[in-house]
């Protein structure tokens, strides 16, 4: 028996490990891909406070590492495909068969940026291709962007690069923007902003760094091809809830709602970073869910077993 399982090795689960490990908790964290999440495609954390020369995505989520291993927690390398709420005891059943009874659980298993799905996508990612403007949009000072997408997200990050690049094309596939119309406005009268609408990337292209897109016509088949340095993917994201759709509380895009102490509305079990309903999806804000999580866990703990 488990005191707690952290579902999800990003920042949240990685700090949370460390909280209730340092608390002398029996901590398992489970992360059946890599550790980091998304953070470790970052060349470059500039935000994230104590690092005033920055530090790669990669090195912050080692030092992170580091300390979970330091407080002992047990890592597992299995994914989670199921919960199970048998009131004071949870069930957590693992990609190999595996079932972890444990006395709370933390879900801290992360959102997924949405792909393009087109060849160099992959490759070039990290080295020209990019899902958080916040985190590395500086590296694109005074030089040429494309941001891909049309709603609410793909429009404030776009708003935000024109503080750093010299321009900023929005790629959408339809022929109108999805975002509200105040967004819209903003774009609009941006000088720094142009608007490519009814193409699709076909193909991200480039040498050791990201050079340009191969662009598709969605009405006529043209092919273009629009030279840029890097290119920013904004058609969603999908939280990772699918193993507690059927037993978690959710809001309407699939995120898990908690209140301020990180508790769902299953007694005993608690969510932390990009997997709650949040404003803000951070390296720091899932770090201190974390923290607030794993805190939330051992006060349960002390108060029912």
């Amino acid at each position: 028996m488990h005191d707690v399982v952290i579902i999800g090795g990003g920042p949240a689960g990685l700090t949370a490990g460390i909280y209730a490990a340092r608390g002398g908790l029996k901590t398992l964290l489970c992360e059946g891909k890599i550790l980091g999440g998304q953070i470790v495609l970052s060349y470059e954390v500039e935000n994230y406070p104590g690092f005033p020369q920055g530090i790669s995505g990669m090195e912050l989520i080692e030092n992170f590492t580091k300390q979970v291993e330091k407080f002992g927690v047990e890592m597992s390398y299995e994914g989670v495909v199921k919960i199970d709420d048998d009131r004071e005891c949870k069930s957590v059943h693992l990609t190999n068969g595996t079932c972890i009874k444990t006395k709370t659980i933390i879900i801290a298993s992360g959102a997924s940026s949405n792909k393009l799905g087109c060849p160099g996508e992959k490759k070039f990612t990290g080295k020209g291709v990019s899902y958080c403007a916040t985190c590395d949009g500086a590296f694109f000072r005074n030089k040429t962007v494309a941001v891909i997408g049309g709603g609410d997200s793909a429009i404030e990050e776009a708003l935000y690069l024109t503080n750093l690049a010299k321009k900023v094309y929005i790629i959408h596939r339809r022929n109108q923007l999805r975002a509200i119309k105040i967004l819209q406005d903003r774009a609009e009268k941006n000088s720094k902003i142009e608007f490519i609408f009814n193409h699709i990337v076909k193909e991200v292209q480039g040498d050791k760094l990201v050079n340009g897109l191969m662009l598709k016509n969605t009405q006529t088949g043209e092919l273009t091809r629009l030279p840029i340095d890097g290119v920013f993917v904004y058609i969603g994201v999908t939280p990772n809830t699918m193993f507690v759709k059927d037993l978690i509380k959710l809001d309407e895009e699939g995120y898990i709602l908690t209140d301020e102490k990180m508790e769902t509305n299953v007694e005993g079990i608690f969510a932390a970073g990009d997997i709650r309903s949040t404003p803000l999806r951070q390296v720091i804000t899932a770090a201190s869910d974390g923290a607030i999580a794993a805190s939330s866990a051992q006060k349960y703990i002390e108060s029912k077993f």
